[in-house]
C-alpha cells in the first residue's frame, strides 16, 4: 500500500506557510479538482486528497499534532467529517466557488427595503439658470395602492404562506456527492422570493401593491445652475417596501440656449457690432446684459476683436457669494450700402489714409481672442 503524502506537498505550501497561504492554496486546488467541474480522470481522489489536507493544516491543534507525530498523530481524522475551518466551513468555500447551491444555505431573511431612485428632466430658460427660480412639476411615480394599503391583497382579505416552500421563500433539493449530502437552494417559483401567495388580488393594484400616480411638487431652481446639474428631492422617489423608506427623485436640469447670450463658466459672453465710425472715433453704446441694458464706452481706434468687461454682469456663482463677469467682444462692421455722400466722405478719408498695407504680424487678433476667450466663438 502506497505511503500518504505530505499534506504540506499536497498543498503546496511550506511548513511556515500561515494560515491564510494555507486557505488560498486550498481555494485553488478545491476549485481545480471539485468533481462537479474538474474534467480530470483522478479529480476525485485529488480533492479529497486536498481536502483531507486542509482539514489538518487548518486546524491549529491538529496541525500541531501532525507536525510531531506526522499522520499517525491525526489518524480518525480526515475527508468526510469537516469541521469549522475559521471562515464559516467548507460549504461556504463551496458556495462562493459555486453559488448558493453548494452546502447549507442560510435562510434568505426578508427585510426592509429602500424605495428607488426616480429620475425627472426640467427644461429651463437661461434667465432662470441665472437668477433661479420656482417651477412646478408633475411626476408620474409609484406609490402604495391605497385600497390595499400595500398588501396586495383585496381588502378583507389576507396573504397567505406559500405551501410551497412553507414561507420560506426559497426551495431546497438534496443532492449526493462522493463528499456527502449537498443542499441546493432556489428562490421558490410559485411566491418569487415572498414567503407569501395571494389568493384575492387587489382589483386597484392587481396584486402588484402599488399603483401609478401623477403627483405636482415644487422644485426651487438656485441661481447659477448649469445644464446636467441635478436637484434632489428626497423621500419624493419610489416607496419602500417591507416598511423600507423611499428613494429620491432627481431632476436634472437642461438650460435652453439663448440667441445672444453665452455662458462660459460664470461669465456671459455677447458678441456685439459696431459700425466704422464708432470704432474709429469712439463712442458711448448700450449694450443688453441679463440685469437690463447698461452703458459701455468704446474708445476711439477699437479693433474687432475688442473686448471689454463688465464687473459682476454675469452668472451668480452656484451656492456662493458674488457672481462672473459680462465680456462683450466688438466686430467693426464693414458697410456695403453705401449713399453717394457716404461714398465721398470714404473716397476723402481715402486719400488722406493713403495706399500703404501693413502685413499683419504671424499672431493675429483672432489668435489674441483664442487666449482670451478660448473655443467659445468656434475660433
Amino acid at each position: 500500500m502506497a505511503s500518504k503524502r505530505d499534506y504540506y506537498e499536497i498543498l503546496g505550501v511550506s511548513r511556515t506557510a500561515s494560515r491564510d497561504e494555507i486557505k488560498k492554496a486550498y481555494r485553488l486546488l478545491a476549485r481545480r479538482y471539485h468533481p462537479d467541474v474538474s474534467n480530470e480522470a483522478n479529480a476525485d481522489e485529488m480533492f479529497k486528497e486536498v481536502s483531507e489536507a486542509y482539514e489538518v493544516l487548518s486546524d491549529d491543534q491538529k496541525r500541531t499534532a501532525y507536525d510531531r507525530f506526522g499522520h499517525a498523530g491525526v489518524r480518525g481524522t480526515g475527508a468526510g467529517g469537516f469541521q469549522d475551518f475559521g471562515f464559516g466551513g467548507v460549504a461556504d468555500i463551496f458556495e462562493e466557488f459555486f453559488g448558493a447551491g453548494f452546502g447549507a444555505s442560510r435562510r434568505r431573511r426578508r427585510g426592509p427595503r429602500r424605495g428607488a431612485d426616480l429620475r425627472y428632466d426640467l427644461n429651463i430658460s437661461f434667465e432662470d439658470s441665472v437668477f433661479g427660480a420656482e417651477k412646478e412639476i408633475e411626476v408620474r411615480r409609484p406609490e402604495i395602492c391605497p385600497t390595499c394599503n400595500g398588501t396586495g391583497a383585496e381588502p378583507g382579505t389576507q396573504p397567505e404562506r406559500c405551501a410551497h416552500c412553507n414561507g420560506s421563500g426559497e426551495v431546497r433539493r438534496v443532492q449526493q456527492s462522493i463528499l456527502g449530502q449537498f443542499v441546493n437552494v432556489a428562490t421558490c417559483p410559485i411566491c418569487r422570493g415572498e414567503g407569501e401567495v395571494i389568493p384575492t388580488p387587489c382589483n386597484n393594484c392587481g396584486g402588484r401593491k402599488q399603483v401609478q400616480q401623477d403627483r405636482t411638487m415644487k422644485v426651487r431652481i438656485p441661481a447659477g445652475i448649469r445644464s446636467e446639474q441635478q436637484i434632489r428631492l428626497s423621500g419624493e422617489g419610489a416607496p419602500g417596501t417591507d416598511g423600507g423608506p423611499p428613494g429620491n427623485l432627481y431632476v436634472v436640469v437642461d438650460v435652453e440656449r439663448h440667441n445672444i447670450f453665452q455662458r462660459r463658466n460664470d461669465d456671459i459672453l455677447i458678441n456685439l457690432e459696431i459700425n466704422v465710425a464708432q470704432a474709429a472715433l469712439g463712442d458711448e453704446i448700450v449694450v443688453p446684459t441679463v440685469d437690463g441694458d447698461a452703458s459701455l464706452k468704446i474708445p476711439a481706434g477699437t479693433q474687432s476683436g475688442t473686448v471689454f468687461r463688465l464687473r459682476d454682469r454675469g452668472v451668480p456663482h452656484l451656492n456662493s457669494n458674488g457672481r462672473g463677469d459680462q465680456l462683450v467682444m466688438t466686430q467693426v462692421v464693414v458697410p456695403t450700402n453705401l449713399s453717394e455722400r457716404q461714398k465721398e466722405l470714404f473716397e476723402e478719408m481715402a486719400d488722406s489714409l493713403g495706399k500703404a498695407v501693413v502685413p499683419q504680424r504671424e499672431k493675429g487678433f483672432l489668435n489674441d481672442l483664442k487666449d482670451a476667450l478660448g473655443d467659445m466663438f468656434g475660433l
